[in-house]
């Protein structure tokens, strides 16, 4: 079972969209394995987003992360980073697929609601980074024999 991890930005606590983006992966067949409602520090920010250190969009990406409270969620599900990612839509909402959280909720670039993991790797380092191991869980949703053959 692979896992991701999910922020729900600063836009979209303050826009009141936590609901309906976690309701979108849930319909996707995505599991929370873990979620919380953190304050990011610029400390934990600047790691996140350590490989962007040095570009234009860095400080005003840590900026922006650490302004309000964000929703972490670790997801689980069979190829959860590509599902996840699917669910989400492109970065840029205009250039997002309808039906997308961020072609349906974001505004632009920087104000598009959530943040996935973009490969399996990059989910367990950004998921140790959210989350103890014991703040995890894996479990059997009574429906889930409904989702795969």
């Amino acid at each position: 079972m692979e896992r991701t991890l999910i922020i729900i930005k600063p836009d979209g606590v303050q826009r009141a969209l936590v609901g309906n983006v976690i309701s979108r992966f849930e319909q996707r067949g995505l599991r929370i394995a873990g979620m919380k409602l953190i304050q990011i520090s610029r400390e934990l920010a600047e790691e996140h987003y350590a490989e962007h250190k040095g570009k234009g969009f860095f400080e005003p990406t840590v900026k922006f992360i650490t302004s309000s409270p964000v929703v972490v969620m670790c997801l689980e599900g069979a190829n959860a980073v590509v599902a996840a990612r699917q669910t989400m839509g492109a970065t840029r909402p205009p250039e997002a697929a309808p039906g997308t959280i961020r072609a349906d909720l974001g505004l632009d670039v920087s104000r598009n609601i959530v943040h996935g993991s973009d490969k399996p790797e990059t989910a367990e380092r950004e998921i140790k980074l959210y989350f103890k191991p014991e703040e995890l869980i894996s479990y059997t949703r009574a429906g889930d024999v409904w989702l795969k053959e």
